[in-house]
């Protein structure tokens, strides 16, 4: 079969209002699989969004459609303990992406993981772009049927501009401060075992859980908390020597920001693993928010100039430059995030 060739804005226009339409249940990756078959077809799929700043494996939001809930825990499991490798088929450069298409396994725990659970090959399309990496989406074949080859591994390359243009918007859509009536969540804690195993968990980050993670893992609904605490786990025991925040979420999915930090309580990361959700301000979702929102980085300095409510000229003579110019690139960022103001700003950041 031939290369495909269709409107990368309409199957961006038409792949966002199919994720927009629901909170990310099986209706809305029902409807990406449908406009993504004709491209490369298919018996499953995954859409999944990353944070690009703190480039790890773990999702703030993802759509599965026909993945078998046993499955996609095995392959979140294998894939976040860093285990084997996928050799890519091919790879595509854009202006504006990166995309790393996979559908030949190197990965013999990956495939017999697929073969026990009836599915046949699975093809990945990383999104990324010279900021990070946004994205990936997975799609899945059942045994018997016709493995992923070269040829969908191409077509699936185009769909790269049109899956991060959605990612991208889809990641701004929701309030830049949290709704007044919003309720408010105290930070919470959860210690997981050294068997991935929850020992305990707060009340406050119950909360929490029942908050987001329910709704950002409708693939393992069931067990959806088990499931989350174990991909941090994981995550944070691969990066014991790199303390820091696992996942920084944008307001789309929960309202508001929102970050899971873990670590491991003991030196070589194999003790139990403490891990903290709470709502993110401040330096801690500074750069995650402007990356989502395309900010520069002389905007990216005048968005951290804000937090002490200094006025324009003095913001203007510690960066060196006239008061004009702070309030063009003041300007700008109020377009970029849709802030009325610098008071609805700093609020969204500092709050």
């Amino acid at each position: 079969m031939g290369l495909t060739f269709f409107d990368d804005e309409r199957l961006a226009r038409d792949v966002y209002a199919a994720v927009s339409l629901s909170a990310g249940g099986e209706d809305a990756a029902a409807g990406i699989s449908r406009l993504l078959a004709p491209i490369v077809a298919h018996d499953a799929l995954c859409l999944r969004g990353t944070d690009p700043v703190l480039g790890t494996e773990l999702c703030w939001f993802s759509f599965w459609h026909g993945y078998e809930p046993a499955l996609a825990l095995a392959l979140l499991t294998h894939r976040i303990a860093g285990a084997g490798e996928r050799r890519p088929v091919g790879t595509a450069r854009t202006d504006s992406a990166v995309a790393v298409v996979g559908g030949r396994s190197h990965d013999r725990e990956a495939d017999r993981i697929l073969a026990a659970h009836g599915a046949g090959s699975e093809l990945w399309l990383r999104l990324a772009d010279p900021r990070g990496t946004w994205g990936e989406l997975r799609l899945l074949r059942a045994s018997g049927g016709r493995r992923f080859g070269e040829d969908e591994a191409r077509r699936a390359m185009r769909l790269a501009p049109a899956l991060l243009a959605v990612l991208r918007r889809y990641g701004t859509s929701g309030p830049l401060c949290p709704a007044p009536d919003a309720p408010v969540l105290p930070a919470g804690v959860a210690v997981v075992g050294a068997d991935h195993r929850v020992k305990a968990v707060s009340p406050q980050a119950r909360a929490w859980i029942e908050h987001v993670v329910a709704r950002s893992e409708p693939a393992v609904a069931a067990g959806a908390s088990d499931a989350w605490f174990r991909a941090l786990s994981l995550a944070a025991r691969a990066r014991h020597d790199a303390p820091g925040p696992l996942i920084c979420m944008p307001p789309a999915r929960c309202g508001r920001w929102f970050t899971a930090q873990a670590e491991p309580l003991g030196e070589d990361g194999a003790g139990d693993v403490a891990i903290i959700l709470q709502g993110a301000t401040g330096d801690t979702v500074t750069p995650s928010f402007c990356a989502w929102y395309g900010l520069t980085p002389r905007e990216r300095e005048i968005v951290g100039e804000l937090r002490d409510g200094s006025p324009v000229k003095r913001i203007a003579r510690r960066l060196g430059v006239s008061p004009y110019t702070v309030n063009d690139h003041l300007k700008a960022v109020f377009r970029k995030t849709g802030a009325e103001g610098r008071d609805e700003l700093v609020a969204a950041l500092y709050r």
